[in-house]
This record gives structure tokens, C-alpha cells and sequence, in this order.
């Protein structure tokens, strides 16, 4: 007798509550959003390593700045005239008897010009150190003018008692350091060579004076005709300090920025030189134009343009300080600044790594094609280095070439791990264009200046639109059961 056998089907094996919890998509969902609050960690390191290397950066510009020169600020001629005066004084002796005593003291009077035209040939050039590089250039300055006559009435002094033949002519800048050779003067039918200032006078940052003798002229018009070379870094500075400035600055540079409280009235800014004239009349000018019995600064350094007026400290005769936003601002800004850039990338990169985790999630449910969590992290650390990349890059070559290398290197990794877990060439294809897509996207972002939020708006606004409709393909309601 033959012995028949019949197949008995296999009974479902029973799922344990540990397997549904970790197969469920809502568990799923919530490791993930926990993963992306601990990936905000290695993005902050990233991001402190940016401020670290910018830091750097400035500590190296300003290195060289210091070696070639800072940012100037170019100022005067002034012409100041010694007088002297006398006061009363009581003294008392050493048993407490006062007497009084007469004083004399010597004061300068001042004078700024009646017209001033300032012309300022500039050649901006990048100077490099190691991997670092600064703005610096060359600058030949050629001032002309002419100083009106005294009003001894308005300020109250006889002639007689200036000295005229002890006259100096003053003029400023910021750092001697950029002067090449010593400025030249000629007022009239006088030359003088500007050396470094001798007297108590403290009217600039670093304040030149030659001798000027009046006793012929005294207070008839004076033209003068000021040349000299100046070194300098970042930016080229002009004070207005006469009653009427003409102000013309060229060079060639593909990015100047015009700051300050005067906007060049004429400007043409090419591919390779720039060209900017200001005129501004003394309206806004903080002190008089002529004045005496303060040798005070005429201006302070607040590296701050909106300073309030109650923050500038007064001159005596009720004068106020002047500030560079008092003045006329070229600055020469670096064709590229690719730490700025990078800050720029980093702080969507919760974004971009939020989008790719949706991304996977739904090419894992529509696929069918199961991911682990620890892939997940795997996957959302190379997506933290990306940003790694992109400085390391950055710093040897231009921000387009380090965007392009790290995006590629980063994309062709995360979808050959796609493949390498799937063994399925058209997720792994689908992947690509998915992270093409979103690292293209916040590309166009960094070129977009005024656009750049509208766009980014919009186009959010679609991928979120993408996303809500591909969940409606998805029973989520089944998911979990199965």
C-alpha cells in the first residue's frame, strides 16, 4: 500500500508586538524626526568650523592691511595760524596769599577751504598669503583748491597778533604706513614738503604738517595744488571739508560699493573699471569755516553708520564730531567671498536633509523596498560632510568649482548606497535626480540676490505640493498591517 502525502500549507507565523513597533510607519516616522534633531549637532559643528576658518580669514587681512596699509580716510588741507592771548589767573602762594597773574598762551586759528576737488586714481589688486588674500591697492591723489580770506571780526582777534610767518598747512589719513613718499604742497607761490606733525594738533588719525608762510599775504586767497601716492586696503575714504568738494575716484575694479551719507551723483561701473563724482556742498558739514581755540579731532572712527547724534561727543563752540558715515566710502569688495557663500549653503542644510529623508521614506513605501534607520544616518552624515566639502574646496578654488565637486562626490555616494541596498538601478537613477534636483535648487538660490527668498518660497511651495500628492497614492491606513 502506498503511503500518500499531502502538502500541509504553513501557518502565518505570528508577528511579535516588537516587530509590529519597529515595522510601523509611524515609529518610523518619529526616529527619523529624533534623527534630524541629532543631526542639528554635527551641522553646528560645521557651522562653527565656517566661523573658525572666517575668522581666520579676517585675523590674515587684517595682517596684511597692518603690513600695507588700512583703510585711509584722506583729509584736509586745514590751515592753522598761531596767535597768541592772555588771561588772568589767581595763584596762590604756599601760606594761601592769592595774587593774580597774567597768562599768555599760544592758539591756532583755522581755516578750511573755499573749494575743494579731490581726484583719486585707484588700482585695486588682490594680495595673497598662503591660502588667504586681501584687498589692497595703489592710489595717486591730486587735490586742488583755493582758501578764502580770514574774518578776524567774527572771531574776535586783531591782527596783530597772529603770527602769520608761523602758519602750517595740515592735512590727514588714516595710516602714514601707505605713503610712499612725502606729501608736496603748493599755496601760492609757495612749495613745502608735509612731514609728520610736530605741534599738539589732533584734527585727523594721523595728522602731516608743513610750514606756510603768510606774512605777504596774510589773508588774501591762497590756491594750493596738494599730489602724493597713497597705499591702502578695502576701502578709500574722502572727508568733505570744504565749503564746496568735488569729489572724482576711478580705478579698475569690477565691484566697488559706494557708502557713506553721499551717493555719487554720476557713476559707470564697467566688467574691468569703475568711475564715481560727488559734489557736496558744506550743509551738513559739523564744523564752521573758519574757527579758533580748538585743536581737537574734526572727526572719530565709529566703524558704525548709523550713529546717532547724541552719541557723537561735542567740540567746544558747540561743535560736533564728524563720522565716516560724514564722508565719502569706495569700498573694493573681493569678486567672491566664498566664506560667506558657504555660511549661505549651511543654513538650509536641515532643509536639504529633511527633503532627502522625505524622499527616501516615499521611494521606500512606493518601492517596497525596505531601508533600516542606521542607513538612514549613514546616509544624513554624508550629507552633513557635503557642507565639509564645499569649505575645504573652497578655500583652493572658486565657489561654482567646490559647489559642483562636493555635490557630485556627495550624490554618486549616497546612490551607490541606495543601489548597494536595493540592487535596484532605477531607485538608485530616481535618487540622483532627486538629490540633483535639491542641491541644484539651493545652487540657484546663491545666485539669486533680490529673488532669492520668492523663489525659495516657491519653491518649497512645490516640493511640498510634489509630496502631499504622492501621499495620496500611499494606504496608509493598510501600511501597517501589512
Amino acid at each position: 500500500m502506498e503511503t500518500q502525502h499531502h502538502n500541509v500549507p504553513e501557518l502565518p507565523r505570528e508577528v511579535s508586538t516588537w516587530e509590529k513597533i519597529s515595522n510601523s510607519i509611524v515609529v518610523k516616522l518619529l526616529i527619523i524626526l529624533v534623527l534630524l534633531l541629532f543631526l542639528l549637532i554635527p551641522l553646528s559643528w560645521v557651522q562653527d568650523l565656517i566661523g573658525e576658518r572666517m575668522v581666520r580669514d579676517e585675523n590674515v587681512k587684517a595682517e596684511i592691511s597692518g603690513k600695507w596699509g588700512g583703510q585711509q580716510v584722506v583729509s584736509g588741507p586745514v590751515i592753522g595760524i598761531p596767535y597768541e592771548y592772555q588771561y588772568t589767573s589767581n595763584i596762590s602762594d604756599d601760606k594761601g596769599k592769592v595774587t593774580k597773574e597774567t597768562v599768555t598762551e599760544e592758539d591756532y586759528i583755522f581755516i578750511v577751504p573755499k573749494s575743494m576737488k579731490v581726484y583719486a586714481k585707484v588700482e585695486p589688486e588682490y594680495l595673497k598669503r598662503g591660502i588667504y588674500q586681501s584687498v589692497v591697492y595703489n592710489s595717486t591723489l591730486h587735490l586742488t583748491g583755493e582758501f578764502d580770506e580770514l574774518d578776524l571780526k567774527k572771531l574776535g582777534t586783531a591782527p596783530e597778533k597772529l603770527k602769520w610767518s608761523e602758519a602750517k598747512v595740515f592735512i590727514g589719513m588714516s595710516d602714514t604706513k601707505g605713503l610712499k613718499a612725502n606729501p608736496v604742497i603748493q599755496i601760492g607761490a609757495e612749495k613745502a614738503a608735509f612731514e609728520t606733525n610736530t605741534t599738539n594738533m589732533v584734527m585727523f588719525e594721523r595728522t602731516m604738517s608743513a610750514p606756510l608762510d603768510l606774512s605777504t599775504s596774510q589773508s588774501t586767497v591762497n590756491k594750493f595744488d596738494i599730489h602724493y601716492d597713497l597705499r591702502g586696503s578695502k576701502s578709500l575714504n574722502v572727508f568733505p571739508l570744504a565749503d564746496q568738494n568735488q569729489i572724482v575716484v576711478e580705478g579698475k575694479w569690477a565691484n566697488p560699493s559706494f557708502n557713506g551719507s553721499y551717493l555719487p551723483e554720476n557713476r559707470e561701473v564697467g566688467p574691468d573699471e569703475f568711475k564715481a563724482e560727488w559734489n557736496i556742498p558744506s550743509f551738513d558739514r559739523k564744523f564752521p569755516h573758519q574757527w579758533a581755540n580748538h585743536k581737537g579731532a574734526l572727526y572719530q572712527i565709529t566703524n558704525n553708520y548709523q550713529v546717532e547724534e547724541t552719541l557723537l561727543p561735542a567740540m567746544k563752540n558747540g561743535q560736533a564730531i564728524a563720522s565716516e558715515s560724514d564722508m565719502v566710502q569706495v569700498n573694493f569688495l573681493e569678486a567672491v567671498n566664498n566664506y560667506q557663500k558657504t555660511t549661505r549653503v549651511a543654513k538650509y542644510g536641515l532643509l536639504v536633509i529633511l527633503l532627502t529623508f522625505s524622499s527616501l521614506l516615499f521611494t521606500e513605501i512606493i518601492k517596497k523596498q525596505r531601508i533600516h534607520i542606521i542607513q538612514y544616518v549613514l546616509i544624513g552624515c554624508a550629507m552633513v560632510l557635503f557642507y565639509s566639502l564645499l569649505l575645504a574646496f573652497g578655500e583652493h578654488v572658486i565657489f561654482n568649482i567646490s559647489y559642483l565637486i562636493s555635490f557630485v562626490a556627495t550624490t554618486v555616494l549616497i546612490a551607490a548606497f541606495i543601489y548597494w541596498i536595493t540592487k535596484d538601478r532605477k531607485i538608485c537613477l530616481l535618487f540622483s535626480g532627486i538629490l540633483s534636483l535639491f542641491y541644484g535648487f539651493i545652487f540657484v538660490l546663491m545666485q539669486l540676490q533680490d529673488f532669492s527668498l520668492l523663489v525659495g518660497t516657491i519653491g518649497i511651495f512645490v516640493i511640498l505640493a510634489v509630496m502631499m500628492r504622492l501621499s495620496t497614492k500611499v494606504n496608509w491606513s493598510q501600511l501597517d498591517r501589512r
